[in-house]
C-alpha cells in the first residue's frame, strides 16, 4: 500500500510526506523506502540536523528536487508545499489527535486532491483511546471538520478547571454540553446570579436498570452510552430513538443483558413522564405517589373506580396509588412493574388531554 501510495502520486508528479516520528530509525526508514520505491528520490529531515543541512533539504524538496521527505512531525507547522499533495504517516497511533489533524494540514494547500494515509502496528491491539482518535480524523475530512475534531479532542483527553489551576479533567463523565451547563450555571453563581431553571424529573422505581461492566468494560464507553440514553430521556425523543441506541449497543457489544434492556424500558417511562410534566415520581413502596398531577373532582372519581384505594392531595396536587399485587401476595417488580407504571402514565396523560 505504501509503495502504490508513492507510485500515484508520482504519476501525477507531486510529492509525499513519510512522518516517521523516530530520529534512531529514519535513515533505516528511508532506505526501506528507497528499496520499496527504486525510481523516487528520497531526503531525510529531522530536528537534530543541523540547521543548515536541515534548511537546505526542505529548500531542496520545495524545488522538487527530491520527490519523498522522510521526516519527523517537524513539518507539523510552517511548511507550505503545494506540491506536496500525499501524506503516510507510520505508527499513527501514537499521535495526538490535534497533531494528526495538523499533520494533515500539509497536505491539500493547491488544487490536487490531496491523500494521506495512516498507518499503525498491526501486532498489537490498538487501544480505545487510539481507536477514537484515528477514527475521528477518518471521519472529519470536510473543510471546517476542525471544530469537530477539537470537541472530540476535549472529549478524549477531558478539560481542565476552567476557574483554577488544574490542566486535566473528564468531561466525558457528564457530557460537553452539560459541562458547559455546569460551567455556566457556576459562573453565575459566582456572580451572584440566581438562575431559574425548571425542575427535573425525579423518577424513583425498584428495578435493576444499569449497564453492567461485565457487558461493557470500558468506563468512558459505558459513561456515553448513559450519556446517549439520558439525552434520549426527553419529551420530544421517542422509543423508536431508544431502539436505535439497543440496536447499537448489541451491534457493538452482543447481546443486551436483562439490566440494560430495563435500562431502556425505565428510560422509555422518563419520556412518558416528561410529556405528561410530572416532576416527582416514587414506587419504591406499595402505595405510587405521582406529582404534579392535577385532576377535577369528576376525574378522580373516574380513576377511584380503576384504582382501588387511590387517593388525590389536591393542596399538593399528588396521586397516591395502590401497585398492584402479585399471586403470591407481594407487590409487583420488575417488568410487570415498569408495564403498570406506563399504564398510570398514559391514563394520566389521556386525562389531561381531554381537559384540553
Amino acid at each position: 500500500q505504501v509503495a502504490a501510495a508513492i507510485r500515484r502520486e508520482l504519476i501525477r508528479e507531486g510529492q509525499i510526506f513519510f512522518v516517521h516520528n523516530r530520529v534512531a530509525t529514519i535513515e533505516k526508514t528511508a532506505n526501506d523506502l528507497a528499496k520499496l520505491v527504486p525510481e523516487a528520490r528520497i531526503a531525510v529531515a529531522h530536528g537534530q540536523m543541523p540547521e543548515a543541512a536541515l534548511e537546505q533539504v526542505v529548500v531542496d524538496f520545495w524545488e522538487k528536487k527530491f520527490d519523498v521527505l522522510v521526516s519527523t512531525t517537524i513539518i507539523e507547522t510552517g511548511i507550505d508545499i503545494p506540491n506536496a499533495n500525499t501524506l503516510i504517516i507510520d505508527r499513527a497511533e501514537h499521535f495526538g489527535l490535534s497533531q494528526l489533524h495538523q499533520i494533515r494540514g500539509r497536505v491539500g494547500r493547491s488544487r490536487e486532491r490531496a491523500y494521506a494515509y495512516f498507518f499503525y502496528d498491526p501486532s498489537k491491539p490498538l487501544s480505545e483511546t487510539s481507536h477514537d482518535r484515528l477514527a475521528t480524523i477518518a471521519q472529519n475530512n470536510e473543510l471546517g471538520a476542525g471544530i469537530q475534531v477539537a470537541l472530540k479532542d476535549l472529549e478524549i483527553r477531558g478539560a481542565g478547571n476552567m476557574l483554577g489551576g488544574e490542566q486535566s479533567g473528564h468531561i466525558a463523565g457528564v457530557g460537553f454540553d452539560l459541562y458547559l451547563r455546569m460551567i455556566g450555571e457556576a459562573v453565575s453563581e459566582f456572580k451572584g446570579i440566581k438562575l431559574d431553571s425548571p425542575a427535573e424529573l425525579k423518577l424513583e422505581i425498584p428495578i435493576d436498570a444499569h449497564i453492567p461492566d461485565t457487558y461493557l468494560d470500558s468506563e468512558r464507553l459505558r459513561l456515553e452510552a448513559y450519556h446517549k440514553l439520558s439525552a434520549a430521556s426527553g419529551e420530544t425523543s421517542t422509543r423508536a430513538t431508544l431502539d436505535g441506541i439497543l440496536a447499537e449497543l448489541e451491534d457493538r457489544y452482543g447481546k443486551a443483558p436483562e439490566q440494560v434492556q430495563n435500562l431502556i424500558e425505565v428510560t422509555e417511562l422518563r419520556q412518558i413522564a416528561n410529556r405528561v410534566g410530572l416532576k416527582d415520581v416514587n414506587f419504591l413502596t406499595a402505595v405510587a405517589r405521582i406529582q404534579p398531577v392535577y385532576l377535577s373532582e369528576a376525574e378522580q372519581v373516574k380513576l377511584s373506580r380503576v384504582y382501588v384505594g387511590l387517593k388525590y392531595l389536591q393542596s399538593a396536587n399528588s396521586l397516591q396509588l395502590p401497585i398492584p399485587k402479585s399471586a403470591n401476595g407481594d407487590v409487583v417488580s420488575g417488568k410487570e412493574l415498569i408495564s403498570f407504571a406506563r399504564e398510570v402514565f398514559d391514563v394520566i396523560a389521556n386525562l389531561q388531554g381531554e381537559d384540553k
